[in-house]
């Protein structure tokens, strides 16, 4: 309506203005009168040339027959008869000028003060919208979510059996806390979501508001903090005073990190305005009002970053962890996420979810929707089988560059190199089975080698990770036995393999030589950035013989790599033959080549 309402304002100026403008142009257009003396005039009626005469006020004008206006003034006591002029040789009119001249004067009058006015009321109007803002800055701008909008609830989460169990209590609490308060129970003012990213902590936020059936305030934390200083401790004031005028509600607060990060760690001492924005949350989480019926959730992936007094009993006192799903909580989450999607009779949920180990409900939701995208694409009606494998690929992979095209010499070394991956991967027991070999350029890679574990792993003994080492020098070592020579393809591998060994000597305790002692504490800063070090604990001697272990796994699984590809040396050069013709070597047809 400020729109249309300024629009319609602006269009009756330029009318008015564009009428003005036109009034004072018209008689420039039309024939201008010459100016001349009444005595000319005269000569002109008694030589019978004058059509007409008009006279305004002591104006006369006259109109000759040749279309020619001579025009002159007359004295103001004295009239036509007294210069000899009268109707009988002259037709004469007699116009009143200032009903002729209202108009023009009308306007010159009203145009200055419209305006003026409107361009006064347009500034007034800009200065209240500058105010208003003004007043607003300090009202946060988190979104409400009511009862009656389309809810989510436990139904639409699947797996987290034992976190959605810690929130029933708060989904009880906010629907009938007499039961709680009758036995004396306190239900917990926050509740703190811990996991990885895309593991599901906003959903289950929202599942939770549903259940409950109460007003749903959703804000990140970012919104918090401005560039002026009490901003953020302002917008606080104002949430929880929203939340607590619409209690029993529930406050959710992501990214909780970006505010709740240990206090004195950054630049401006107790006048850091994220710093002042913390302390409100703490003084609203747990003031003097005890009994509003608001409770708070937040969400973060860096619990190890917040500040002690948001985690004391009062405030977060309840954290609920939220991990990676495993394998039946994988195939329900693909259901969920293919709910709305036509599915193919070929699409099995529990071969998905196996070849999906280690990926987020995200990554899920991400692959279900890459899959739809594929078979749009290619005009199918439902989404099959080989549509969602091609979408998995995709997203742990990378997406294919088939326009990075290979010389033949390329092409060959990079079958050599991946087959001595899977062939060494295969051979040896801590490996995982190899799912499908590839020749054909992913992301940055110009091949790959991908293995799948047949079950979900929490706990990997030192024979697995030597084995894996061994895996991942398989390439380098496949290379160097049939050129001679290595290249830098496997700098990835090598990187990965590095690791894998320092781990193992430093944080696992895996090396009999340094014992079940870990070394090396990394520590993080935030001074102009994030940083991250690494504190020396260990003494110059010990680091030489963490260097010396280090190489010793190295060296151990580089001699068990080149121990399987040359006593299988003939069976490098089959499979990598049929790679390089065919590009793409599946499971079922790695597998006949050890029938």
């Amino acid at each position: 309506m400020n729109k249309i309402s300024r629009n319609v304002f602006y269009i009756i100026v330029i009318v008015i203005i564009a009428l003005v403008g036109w009034s004072l142009i018209s008689p420039s257009i039309n024939n201008q009168p010459q100016q001349t003396g009444i005595s000319q005039i005269i000569e002109q009626v008694n030589a019978n040339n004058v059509s007409q005469i008009s006279v305004a006020d002591n104006q006369i004008t006259a109109t000759l027959k040749n279309n020619q206006k001579l025009q002159a003034y007359k004295e103001t006591s004295a009239s036509l008869k007294d210069y000899g002029i009268t109707p009988d040789k002259v037709n004469i009119s007699v116009s009143n000028s200032a009903a002729n001249s209202a108009w023009p004067t009308i306007f010159s009058v009203l145009l200055p003060i419209l305006v003026i006015g409107g361009f006064l009321f347009f500034m007034l109007r800009q200065a209240q919208g500058g105010n208003a803002k003004a007043m607003n800055f300090g009202q946060s701008k988190a979104r409400l979510f009511e009862p009656g909008d389309k809810k989510t609830t436990f139904a639409d989460v699947a797996g987290m059996e034992e976190s959605k169990q810690e929130l029933y209590e708060v989904v009880e609490f906010l629907k009938s806390p007499t039961k709680f308060k009758n036995l004396g129970a306190e239900i917990p003012k926050g509740v703190l979501l811990i996991g990885p990213p895309g593991t599901g902590k906003t959903l289950l936020a929202r599942a939770v508001a549903g259940e409950a059936g109460v007003p749903f305030f959703s804000i990140s934390a970012s919104e918090f903090v401005e560039m002026f200083v009490g901003v953020g401790a302002a917008r606080v004031r104002d949430l929880f005073a929203k939340a607590k005028r619409n209690a029993p509600a529930i406050l959710f607060i992501d990214e909780m990190d970006a505010i709740g990060r240990q206090r004195g760690t950054g630049l401006g001492g107790s006048h850091d305005e994220r710093e002042q924005t913390l302390n409100q949350i703490l003084v609203e989480m747990d003031g003097f009002e005890t009994e509003t019926r608001v409770i708070v959730m937040a969400a973060t992936n860096r619990p190890d970053v917040l500040d002690p007094a948001l985690l004391r009993p009062g405030r977060f006192d309840r954290r609920v962890m939220i991990d990676q799903p495993d394998l039946t909580e994988r195939e329900a989450i693909l259901k969920i996420h293919s709910r709305n999607k036509p599915m193919n009779s070929d699409v099995d949920f529990a071969k998905i979810a196996r070849q999906t180990a280690g990926l987020s409900g995200a990554d899920l939701k991400n692959i279900m929707n890459e899959a739809a995208i594929l078979s749009a694409r290619e005009n199918l009606k439902t989404i099959h089988q080989a549509k969602i494998s091609a979408a998995i690929e995709k997203v742990m992979l990378g997406p294919e560059r088939k326009s990075r095209i290979l010389s033949a010499k390329e092409k060959e070394i990079s079958a050599y190199h991946e087959v001595g991956h899977a062939l060494v991967g295969k051979l040896l027991p801590g490996c995982d089975p190899i799912h499908k070999i590839s020749v054909i350029s992913r992301g940055m890679a110009l091949g790959f080698t991908w293995s799948l574990p047949e079950e979900d792993k929490h706990l990997y003994s030192r024979a697995k990770f030597k084995d894996e080492i061994s895996q991942l020098l398989g390439g380098w070592v496949a290379e160097k036995l049939i050129y001679n020579e290595v290249t830098t393809g496997a700098q990835s591998d090598l990187k990965r393999a590095t690791k894998i060994a320092r781990d193992m000597v430093m944080v696992y305790g895996m090396s009999d030589k340094i014992g079940p002692i870990v070394l090396g504490e990394r520590e993080e800063t935030v001074f102009l950035g994030r940083e991250i070090g690494e504190h020396k604990n260990y003494s110059n001697e010990k680091a030489s013989q963490i260097d010396e272990e280090i190489f010793k796994i190295i060296h151990e699984s580089q001699k068990k790599a080149e121990e399987v590809l040359i006593k299988n040396k003939t069976l490098l050069k089959k499979i990598t033959e049929t790679l390089i013709k065919k590009e793409t070597i599946e499971s079922p047809e790695f597998e006949k080549f050890f029938k």
